[in-house]
């Protein structure tokens, strides 16, 4: 089954050298699920200053410059893991963390928990 591990940052949080050990971590255990074919695609993300919201209003594209919200933690990178089971997706997760020193969330993708056909 597919999973999202999400990571999370404060946006306010100056990038230092505790984060480029973080990376260093984050990278070799890419490399590691890579290598046990367990990692579909992993990236981080471009701050949310640099993002835009696109929608359909009024049947017209209306697109708005970032940043959104008021909350200070946003997506920072993800993992789309394909794990063999909720235990393993949670002991992977469980590294994630323990990589950026922070909590990440775990999501099962809907497709690979066994959507309808109709509704793919």
């Amino acid at each position: 089954m597919k999973y999202v591990v999400m990571i999370f940052r404060n946006v306010d949080r100056v990038w230092s050298a505790d984060d480029e050990q973080a990376l260093g971590r984050l990278l070799r255990l890419e490399r590691e699920l890579a290598a046990s074919g367990e990692l579909v695609s992993s990236e981080g993300l471009l701050p949310p200053d640099e993002g835009r919201i696109v929608q359909i209003r009024g049947g017209r594209q209306v697109v708005t410059d970032g940043p959104f919200g008021e909350a200070k933690e946003q997506l920072a990178g993800f993992f789309l893991i394909d794990a063999a089971d909720d235990d393993r997706a949670q002991a992977i997760a469980g590294q994630v963390s323990a990589a950026v020193g922070d909590r990440v969330e775990l999501r099962g993708t809907l497709i690979s928990a066994g959507m309808p056909e109709e509704l793919r």
